[in-house]
């Protein structure tokens, strides 16, 4: 999975460097919290499995989607599948949940969240991330983009508590995203994308250089590019 952990920045990966490099770097963030069974929620191709297992004190890694996920990978499936109501599991189970980029998704968040919340033995952790500058994806089912004052509301209706968020970027991250989304996904000849992401590339770098996400306040006027965050049973 050497482009969710090792990305390289190139012209072919404009619209998508950013975004992975901050989810990866919020995950190293938090290796520390991650022990025991982890349950990887919304897993898709579980990108992060193998690094997480060798650098976590995570002895069981568990893959759960929805039953209707689109397949990323048809040679990676899921552990298990559900219906997005109750999870096939007891209560108390897991040490550690992660769920990247999935609950822009959920049509009622609070359901999968009191699920979440279920499943974690007193004192487990959930590490999220979710985008709030990004292009509509999977539709229809793109739900939802969260300030992290709702992520919180929620977080805390669930029973969630100790809850961290932080932004994945700010004012400059969400300028190169956005230049780097408009380049690569907007409709326009090949030989034109060709040329203007040779154009753009130093561009972006530079704003990406230039962001300080991990000072990032949530305060008026403020852009982001995402949230991170990890809440505790």
């Amino acid at each position: 999975m050497k482009d969710f952990i090792d990305i390289e920045f190139n012209t072919q990966n404009l619209d998508k460097f950013y975004i992975r490099t901050t989810i990866f770097n919020a995950l190293t963030d938090v290796l520390d919290h991650f022990e025991g069974n982890l349950l990887d929620i919304g897993c898709g191709k579980m990108p992060y499995k193998n690094y997480i297992l060798d650098n976590s004190k995570v002895i069981k890694y568990t893959g759960l989607d929805i039953e209707t996920a689109l397949v990323y990978d048809s040679a990676v499936a899921p552990d298990f599948t559900w219906n997005g109501k109750v999870m096939p599991f007891k209560g108390n189970q897991f040490e550690c949940a992660i769920g990247t980029e999935v609950l822009e998704h959920c049509p009622e968040p609070e359901t999968v969240l009191k699920e979440v919340y279920r499943v974690l033995k007193p004192g487990g952790v959930f590490f999220f991330t979710v985008p709030f500058l990004w292009n509509l994806h999977e539709v229809p089912n793109d739900e939802y983009r969260y300030t992290p004052f709702s992520l919180e509301r929620h977080l805390k209706n669930c029973g969630f508590k100790q809850i961290e968020l932080k932004a994945t970027g700010g004012w400059h991250a969400s300028m190169a995203q956005m230049l780097g989304l408009w380049v690569r996904r907007s409709p326009m000849s090949n030989k034109k994308r060709k040329y203007l992401s040779k154009i753009l590339k130093p561009i972006i770098k530079y704003l990406i250089s230039k962001d300080k996400g991990d000072k990032t306040r949530f305060t008026d006027g403020q852009m982001i590019t995402g949230i991170a965050g990890i809440a505790k049973k």
